[in-house]
């Protein structure tokens, strides 16, 4: 007496948990992505009310400690020596006549050491920009209505 088997087995598989696996993987990467900083430095900027659309590829950096650091296009910060940083700017002239760069630097820094890099950029005939961040809303002006505290 032959016995039969009640079920027979399937050669598919199925996929709908696979897209569950994938759809998490996606909202994960998406979610953190968004905590990563472009830069390590830590870069308190001093405020502006006024923007400037230029967003030059090429970035000096001048943290509280009065350090430099350069930048190019999407690259990590690099420390740079102030005799050095001449020489590579002109480097970034030679390869683009029309290059310009940003300046970086904390609002702690003495107003010296950004004058350094702006004569070395101008030493190096490029364009300049001081980087700055938008100005905080102005508190509500206080009228005669307003109780004082």
């Amino acid at each position: 007496m032959a016995l039969k088997r009640q079920q027979d087995m399937l050669a598919t598989f199925s996929m709908a948990s696979m897209t569950d696996v994938i759809f998490l993987l996606l909202v994960f990467f998406m979610v953190t992505s968004t905590f990563v900083f472009p830069t390590a430095l830590e870069i308190k900027l001093p405020e502006s009310s006024e923007q400037t659309p230029l967003k030059p590829s090429t970035r000096v950096y001048v943290d509280a400690d009065g350090s430099y650091y350069v930048s190019y296009e999407e690259g990590e910060p690099a420390p740079v020596e102030p005799e050095q940083l001449i020489d590579y700017l002109s480097i970034i002239h030679a390869q683009d006549s029309t290059a310009a760069f940003a300046v970086y630097a904390d609002e702690a820094v003495p107003y010296g050491k950004v004058v350094e890099v702006l004569n070395a950029g101008a030493g190096a005939s490029l364009k300049m920009v001081l980087a700055t961040k938008p100005m905080a809303a102005a508190p509500a002006a206080r009228t005669e209505d307003t109780p004082v505290e």
